[in-house]
């Protein structure tokens, strides 16, 4: 059954899934605008569905870890995804605005699952050496769905009209589902000596077989499936905490995160003063995840060539000249700060990803990359809600704050000490 299930299929439905959530976001603030004819309820449905992520990717990682096939609730999830988003579409022009952004909140709790989900299986699916490439690979479907997605909405948008570009989006989350499903089996866990790091604090609990068969850190077999969750994220919690590469590099892309939404909230404001209109201004976005994926390409390419730890303190430096760049508003500079960004994002991503697998304990891995999806994904929201007020008053003054937190997320990575080990400080694999 293995064997039926091909990596280029992995990277395929991924790649589809999330070029339908990258979709959905823009997707959704269009269709707000066209049928309520305001701008802040548009934004508020853009916030609603990414700032609850942070809630759902510790609740979804911990399903996903204790699932023997961790494929069918991602695909179950992908489906109620799909179904929310129709909700959110249909509830716009049909139901009080407080509910639809309800729905849009509570849909936005299963978002993790598109990115970490995904990703967190890479182990089931390709072992070995050919992992680092792999993990290169997978981290280049963000940059093309970020580059396909929000190009289809305004695209579909603009010819068939802003509440058919949230359809399609919801169709192209639900074509991944037969892959989603077919992911393999999670495999018998076998007794395997401490990475070389060591434990976290004193080492796991010995494991024992939860409800579904699959394994529960410290619990008896008897426990119920609600403590066995509450102890899953209890222990998801300690990995990230307790392992200080883990550690830093959660909190470095989280802050980088954030730097990127503050970027993102400015982009309309750049694109009507400089650029000719505000729609000019989103599709820099486009230049970030070309650039982005470029570099996802070169890594792919040389996935030995930089140790992750390092590509991770870099990549937020280099977005830090983005947004200061940004500053000067002249149109050929904005282009070049927008190529500039994706090529900080890119490599940062590709490495947060290997740190992850290098750090994260099998037991706790989906968890531990739904959680940091969620994290990240509310860091972005909270930095555009913060950067929108501030751009409003000053746009230079909301770009300066965007590049100075770009900074200070290579400065929280420095913040944290990390022994210099083989598993964690050294010159390793991206993956």
């Amino acid at each position: 059954m293995k064997r039926r299930y091909s990596f280029p299929a992995h990277l395929a439905g991924a790649a589809v899934a999330r070029t339908g959530d990258e979709m959905s976001g823009p997707a959704l603030m269009l269709a707000g605008f066209a049928l309520t004819g305001s701008a802040a309820d548009a934004s508020l449905l853009l916030a609603g569905i990414t700032v609850s992520a942070v809630l759902g990717g510790p609740v979804l990682g911990s399903l996903l870890d204790r699932a023997d096939r961790p494929g069918r609730p991602l695909a179950t999830t992908l489906a109620l995804y799909a179904a929310g988003l129709t909700t959110v579409l249909v509830g716009l022009d049909r139901l009080p605005f407080a509910l639809t952004l309800a729905a849009a909140v509570l849909t936005g709790l299963l978002g993790p699952a598109l990115s970490g989900g995904w990703t967190a299986q890479l182990p089931s699916v390709v072992r070995g050496d050919r992992l680092a490439r792999a993990n290169a690979l997978d981290a280049m479907t963000f940059g093309a769905a970020g580059l396909a997605g929000p190009a289809l909405a305004g695209g579909v948008a603009e010819v068939l009209g802003a509440p058919t570009a949230v359809v399609v989006s919801a169709v192209l989350v639900a074509l991944a589902l037969p892959v989603a499903w077919t992911l393999p089996a999670r495999p018998d866990p076998a007794p395997k000596a401490p990475a070389p790091d060591g434990p976290t604090q004193g080492g796991p609990a010995p494991r024992s077989p939860g409800p579904s068969g699959s394994s529960v850190p410290g619990g008896p077999a008897q426990c119920g499936p609600v403590a066995a969750l509450v102890a899953d994220l209890a222990a998801g919690v300690r990995a990230v905490v307790e392992r200080p590469a883990l550690a830093r590099a959660t909190l470095t892309s989280v802050v980088s995160c954030t730097a990127q939404g503050m970027l993102t909230a400015c982009l309309p404001l750049l694109g009507e003063r400089f650029l000719g209109g505000p729609g000019h201004g989103a599709m820099l976005l486009s230049c970030t995840a070309a650039s982005a994926l470029a570099a996802h390409a070169v890594l792919a390419r040389f996935p030995h060539a930089i140790a992750p730890d390092t590509l991770l303190r870099t990549g937020a430096l280099v977005q830090a000249v983005a947004p200061a760049a940004a500053a000067s508003g002249h149109p050929v500079v904005l282009v070049a700060a927008a190529l500039v960004a994706g090529i900080g994002e890119g490599p940062q991503l590709t490495a947060l990803f290997a740190v992850r697998h290098r750090e994260a304990p099998d037991h706790l891995r989906s968890q531990i990359f739904t959680t940091g999806a969620g994290l990240k994904t509310t860091g972005f929201a909270l930095g555009a809600a913060v950067a929108g007020p501030v751009a409003a008053r000053s746009l230079s003054g909301a770009l300066l704050l965007a590049a100075a937190t770009a900074v200070l997320a290579a400065l929280a990575f420095s913040a944290v000490p990390v022994k210099d080990t083989g598993s964690s400080g050294g010159r390793t694999a991206l993956g």
